[in-house]
């Protein structure tokens, strides 16, 4: 049994992240920076009608790292594509642009082409805690399948946090993951440094996660397109913000010295157009092309891994015989991919505008995107909306 005084810490780091996280934050457009395409209410991936999204958040500590007990700057991220109350499955397909990385659950998403239950993102040493948790969270609230039978396979992804956060002292808890699975929700999306991407760095900036999500022209269909990412990746030099060199402009106060293309990516993308997963599949590729646009390459140290699963033709994976679908076309696919492109590349921006100054294990300390800095830059290259 866990000490009473460590329950009382945990519960006190969750309800204090969530109220700092409940608090406005500027957001990429709001500082004037230009994006292509038209965003849905909330800019977020919580704009595909059903998907919820749910955050657990753990910041404790200060000063030299004691494996076990801290700093803490971790969590973990829930995203449910058709919420909390359905048992009912999704089309899917998962890609992945550099593989030094994980993401469980994937073998069974290709072979089936069906995502059963929420993905989940976290740090790199606490995928099996939260996959555990996951299974047991479906037990509870979920039923077996056609057969009779209890298994489950999570999607589980993760990226590093080692630089800010005691990763081996294993602070994610069963608990924690079925929080941000309970606590998931529609509407607005905290972004920055929360959930999983407490203690996340991105182009040697403060990361973490970001969202958004662009609405087709009703002669495309109307469909929206969401994206969520959690990004811990990238090079200071070759950072892009709406095509400006803004890393090269910026280039005091990196978390460390080497400045290559390392870290990870986790990007999930959901739609409610009628996709199956061959065009799923084709659909999480062009995620690489939006994160080219923030300056990616993807470099070998880094795990870039996205996923894509679509709302439409609910009950599919229960029918018996044939079940009927609806699909698109596949010549009436390029308004989707352009729209992932650019919910990606506006994605990162929010995660990394959000995420504000934080300092962890041995006082190692990551500045958050500077917004005045940043409004400067742009305006400079005629590049600022307002």
């Amino acid at each position: 049994m866990p000490k009473p005084q460590a329950v009382i810490s945990v519960i006190c780091a969750i309800a204090l992240s969530t109220a700092l996280a409940a608090q406005p934050k500027p957001r990429a457009r709001d500082l004037g920076v230009p994006f292509d395409g038209v965003p849905g209410p909330n800019n977020a991936i919580t704009d595909v009608k059903g998907v919820e999204v749910g955050h657990t958040t753990l910041i404790s500590g200060d000063g030299s790292l004691k494996v076990g007990v801290g700093p803490v700057r971790t969590g973990v991220t829930a995203v449910l594509p058709r919420g909390k109350n359905s048992t009912d499955a999704v089309f899917a397909a998962w890609f992945t642009l550099n593989g030094n990385g994980e993401m469980t659950g994937t073998t069974w998403v290709e072979d089936s082409g069906f995502l059963d239950g929420p993905v989940m993102i976290t740090n790199t040493h606490s995928v099996g805690v939260v996959r555990d948790a996951v299974i047991g969270w479906k037990v509870r609230n979920g039923h077996p399948d056609m057969e009779g039978y209890w298994w489950s396979l999570p999607v589980v992804a993760e990226t590093w946090d080692g630089y800010l956060n005691d990763i081996n002292g294993f602070h994610v808890k069963p608990e924690d993951a079925i929080h941000a699975l309970d606590s998931a929700h529609s509407g607005p999306v905290e972004e920055g440094s929360v959930g999983g991407g407490t203690g996340m760095i991105c182009n040697q900036f403060k990361g973490g996660i970001g969202t958004s999500s662009r609405v087709l022209d009703a002669k495309d269909g109307g469909y929206t397109v969401g994206v969520l990412v959690q990004c811990n990746y990238g090079s200071r030099d070759e950072l892009r913000v709406a095509g400006v060199p803004v890393g090269r402009e910026i280039p005091e106060h990196k978390a460390y010295e080497q400045d290559q293309d390392t870290g990870s990516i986790i990007v999930v993308v959901a739609t409610d157009a009628p996709l199956i997963p061959t065009q799923l599949k084709r659909v999480a590729r062009r995620v690489s092309l939006g994160l080219g646009r923030d300056g990616s390459y993807s470099g070998d140290g880094s795990g870039d891994i996205f996923i894509a699963f679509s709302t439409a033709n609910g009950g599919a994976v229960a029918a018996k015989g044939a079940h009927p679908i609806n699909v698109l076309t596949n010549d009436a696919l390029d308004p989707i991919f352009l729209a992932t492109v650019r919910a990606t590349e506006e994605a990162v921006i929010n995660a990394m505008v959000a995420a504000g100054t934080m300092t962890g294990i041995n006082n190692h300390k990551v500045i958050g995107l500077p917004h005045d800095k940043l409004r400067e830059v742009l305006k400079e290259y005629n590049r600022l909306a307002k």
